[in-house]
């Protein structure tokens, strides 16, 4: 199974989000800053994560929370 994964910053309350078979090893690897997209914005929470059959699955969800309607659903729902 895949997983598309939003996480909140606890320094700057942005989102960010991302795909993974192993949400909880993503999110430690977020916290330790060896992604360097988010390295300066640790620590992170896990604030939502969606379950998907396959990667391309997955990648399409990924694609959707990252467009305008895609934020706009996930401030609708974590709201």
């Amino acid at each position: 199974m895949w997983y598309v994964y939003v996480l909140k910053s606890l320094k700057d309350n942005g989102l960010y989000i991302g795909m993974s078979q192993d949400v909880s090893r993503r999110l430690k690897e977020h916290n330790d800053g060896r992604t360097r997209s988010t390295k300066s914005r640790k620590p992170f929470e896990i604030v939502y994560t969606e379950e998907c059959e396959n990667r391309e699955a997955a990648r399409k969800r990924e694609r959707y929370f990252k467009s305008g309607a895609g934020r706009r659903y996930l401030d609708k729902i974590l709201q």
